[in-house]
């Protein structure tokens, strides 16, 4: 399964994010569909390294959306010029600081653009560290995933590079 289908506006933002080299990462189900893994999700979870970032502003004058703060019963979230897809990650749980996710990630090409995204055995053990009801459910999925691709890496069916979901 795929992760959602981007329009023009959404990879607009995401050009422009590159463009800049503000440092972010696909997070969450959205990561895990982009590496083959077959789930779904309605929206792009991305986790910023630093949202004061100047060039995420710029980044979003660019494409008319806007950061809208959070209030004591919002988190911060993105509005405007087709962003509202994307929600803005603060925490993860049960991983390391950005920076040390950020040197395990994985590239995974969406088009012509090369995103940074949180490898399927790290999405993993952030749903097993939040244990939600919804994370319980999407486990044995993630699981399954990493299984096979494991599999697949062990009888040499994937290209030198790392693997897409495994990482490895």
């Amino acid at each position: 399964m795929a992760a959602p289908s981007l329009n023009e506006s959404e990879l607009r933002f995401l050009r422009a994010l590159l463009r800049r080299k503000v440092r972010f990462m696909v997070v969450g189900l959205s990561a895990a569909a982009l590496q083959g893994a077959p789930v779904v999700t309605q929206d792009v979870d991305l986790w910023f390294e630093d949202l004061s970032d100047p060039r995420l502003r710029e980044a979003l004058r660019e494409v008319d959306g806007a950061y809208v703060p959070p209030t004591m019963q919002n988190p911060p979230l993105f509005a405007g010029g087709g962003v509202e897809l994307f929600d803005i990650v603060l925490t993860l749980h049960g991983l390391g600081t950005f920076a040390e996710e950020w040197a395990n990630c994985v590239e995974v090409s969406l088009g012509r653009l090369k995103l940074k995204v949180l490898r399927v055995d790290r999405i993993l053990a952030s749903k097993r560290a939040a244990n939600r009801a919804k994370d319980r459910l999407v486990i044995p999925v993630l699981e399954d995933a990493l299984a096979v691709s494991r599999i697949a890496g062990r009888r040499g069916t994937t290209k030198a590079r790392k693997h897409p979901v495994s990482g490895k």
